[in-house]
Parts: C-alpha cells; sequence; structure tokens
C-alpha cells in the first residue's frame, strides 16, 4: 500500500471537504501518494494544505477545460475518489477509456422536484453505474446508489476531523459578540429550505427572552436569508463561515436543522459530540445518525419544529438527557482511524486485481 496512488475529487461541500480532509491526512501518513482536485478555495477553507496532499485546483464544472484538468491530474492513479454527485460524474467522465477504478462516496443526497429532479436522477445513474464502488454514509443513500444501478453499494459512515470540536466551551465571548447575553442561543447551518425554519424563528418572538438564531454558513442561499431576516425583524443573526462552528455550537442552548444539505449531518455529529441537545428535521440520513439523541420533527413543519425548541427550552432536566444521549450515541460512531482503515480496505480490494493483470 505504500505505492498506492490516489486521486480524490471533491466539490466543495462542507461535510465532504471536513471527510476528505481526515482521510487525506490518514492516507498520507499511512504512505499513500495523494492528490486533491477540489475548486480553488477549498483547500484553504478545510486545511488540505496540512495534510501533506498534492492540491490540484479543479473547476466545480463539466465542461472540456475543467474535464480535461481533471483527466491529467488522475493520470497514473491507482484509485480515483469522488466525493458526492457531481464529483463523481465529473470523474466519471474524466475516466472514460481507461481502467482506473472510480470509488464514489455519497455524503448526501440532493432534492428536486420536476425537470430539475428528473435531470438529477439521470446524474445519480451516471455516476452509480460509473463507479466500481459506491460508498453511502447512510443505508438510504445505499439503497438509493442500488436503484440507481450501482454494481456494489456498500454503507460506510464517514467521521469528521476530532480537530474540529473544542474541548470545552468557552468563556462566553461567542455569545457576547452576537448579542445572546441573558437570552438563548440557536445555532443553525445555512441550508436549503429555510422556510419552515424562519417560520418557527417568528414563533419564538412570543418568548420572553426572546432566543437568538446564528445561521453559520454562506452562499447563496444566504441572500433571501438575510431579505426576510429584515423584512419580518426576525431574532435571527448571519453569523459567517463555518470556520468557527465549533466555538458557537459549544456556546448554544439547542442546535436546530430544519432543512436539507451536506452541511446538517455535519453540525448534527458536531453537537451531539458536544452534548449540544439537537432538535432537527426528519432529513438526509439524521434519524440513522442520531438515534434516539435528538428530537425529530416532520420535515417542513415550522409548527413542530418550533414547538420542540419551546419545550425543550422550557425543560432542562430534557436537555440534560439529551446532552448525554448525545455523547453516548457519538461514541458509538466510528473514528477516523476506523474510516481510513475501512477506505483503504477498499482501495486495496481493487488494486490487487489490477496489479495482477499488469504483472
Amino acid at each position: 500500500m505504500s505505492q498506492l496512488r490516489t486521486v480524490q475529487v471533491l466539490g466543495g461541500g462542507a461535510g465532504s471537504s471536513a471527510h476528505v480532509s481526515s482521510l487525506a491526512a490518514g492516507l498520507v501518513a499511512r504512505g499513500v501518494q495523494v492528490t486533491v482536485c477540489a475548486p480553488a478555495g477549498t483547500g484553504r477553507a478545510h486545511g488540505l494544505p496540512a495534510t501533506g496532499a498534492r492540491f490540484v485546483a479543479v473547476p466545480r464544472r463539466s465542461d472540456p477545460a475543467a474535464v480535461a484538468a481533471l483527466r491529467t491530474a488522475c493520470t497514473g492513479a491507482d484509485i480515483v475518489h469522488a466525493h458526492g454527485l457531481h464529483a463523481a460524474v465529473r470523474a466519471g467522465i474524466a475516466l472514460s477509456g481507461r481502467e482506473t477504478p472510480l470509488v464514489v462516496t455519497w455524503h448526501t443526497r440532493a432534492h428536486a422536484e420536476g425537470t430539475r429532479g428528473r435531470l438529477l436522477r439521470l446524474l445519480e445513474r451516471r455516476a452509480a453505474r460509473a463507479a466500481a464502488i459506491v460508498l453511502g454514509t447512510s443505508w438510504d443513500l445505499v439503497d438509493r446508489a442500488r436503484r440507481r444501478g450501482a454494481r456494489d453499494a456498500r454503507l460506510a459512515p464517514a467521521a469528521i476531523p476530532a480537530s474540529r470540536f473544542p474541548g470545552a466551551p468557552d468563556d462566553g465571548k461567542a455569545r457576547a459578540e452576537l448579542g445572546a447575553v441573558g437570552r438563548p442561543l440557536l445555532v443553525t447551518v445555512a441550508q436549503h429550505d429555510h422556510d419552515a425554519l424562519l417560520d418557527a424563528a417568528r414563533e419564538w418572538r412570543a418568548l420572553d427572552p426572546v432566543p437568538l438564531l446564528a445561521v453559520v454558513g454562506e452562499g447563496a442561499r444566504t441572500g433571501a436569508l438575510r431579505r426576510r431576516i429584515a423584512a419580518e425583524g426576525l431574532p435571527v443573526v448571519l453569523a459567517g463561515g463555518s470556520d468557527d462552528i465549533g466555538e458557537l455550537l459549544a456556546a448554544a442552548d439547542i442546535a436546530v436543522l430544519s432543512g436539507r444539505g451536506e452541511a446538517g449531518p455535519l453540525l448534527a455529529q458536531e453537537a451531539l459530540r458536544l452534548g449540544i441537545p439537537l432538535v432537527a428535521a426528519r432529513a438526509d440520513g439524521l434519524p440513522e445518525l442520531v438515534g434516539d439523541a435528538a428530537e425529530l420533527v416532520p420535515y417542513g413543519n415550522a409548527e413542530a419544529l418550533a414547538g420542540a425548541v419551546v419545550r425543550l427550552l422550557g425543560d432542562p432536566r430534557r436537555r440534560e438527557r439529551l446532552a448525554d444521549s448525545g455523547r453516548a450515541q457519538a461514541a458509538g460512531w466510528p473514528t477516523e482511524d476506523d474510516t481510513i482503515a475501512h477506505v483503504l480496505s477498499v482501495y486495496d480490494e481493487l488494486a490487487q486485481p489490477l496489479a495482477a493483470a499488469r504483472a
């Protein structure tokens, strides 16, 4: 395995980026040659330079120039490992005509209806069928890959770097900077489908003191968020990028997830490991991830979301029980070493037949 050469193809999502950062560092430490292909800003944002992997900036596009750059970066690789749907499709195109095995990890699923939904299903089929092995971070994703025609789909929960979790809550600095002194602090991440979340925030204005909801993460979604927050005077603050999410969570009273997207499972894992009570919509494999260690509500139901938060704020004992249950649930998750060992076993399984054929 010391001579194994891998290329990790990344689209830039928060959850998959954190996973690849951990995976690259672990593979390099075990003597594997690792190249990471990702959008230019992704490497710095997720600490990829510190992993020891070679970084190649490749745009998150499928035009001929971007595919050609990816194909060049994959030249000589023993295994190419793509993370996420769009990365998998681009990697499949780039490897066309080559024997290089493609491993695909699905960290979450996209959601769309109508024409866009049909296009997404087409892309899923293309990605699933291009892969030698599809790894899903939940059974829901494994089953979905099988329905899309995957030759081999397996469960592979992805640990995220332990370095993302602070050892203990801070001295109140994060709360003070957000304006949450003397009032409950709720923390969430920017996701798709914010309507239920902001509808719930409107209901929380009736509480005394009024909870403050901090939304972590930037992107196209924050523009619509900012406009509605201002228009309705909602007790919500946009807390910038995700670099300090661990610090903010450590200061929070409750973590909240109402939407869908890669950042959701990441925040759920961090919240449970830190012992922060979690209220979440049943989406993106979260029920399987958190078990009974969180308050789960129907997706898109603002009334249920608001009610669950209100009940938790008024029940300190329930919050303590959820905190204890969360830490216990997190203790049973795979470690970074477990994840790296599993991925190496998959690589070895695929690389050995090729090595024998070339001998």
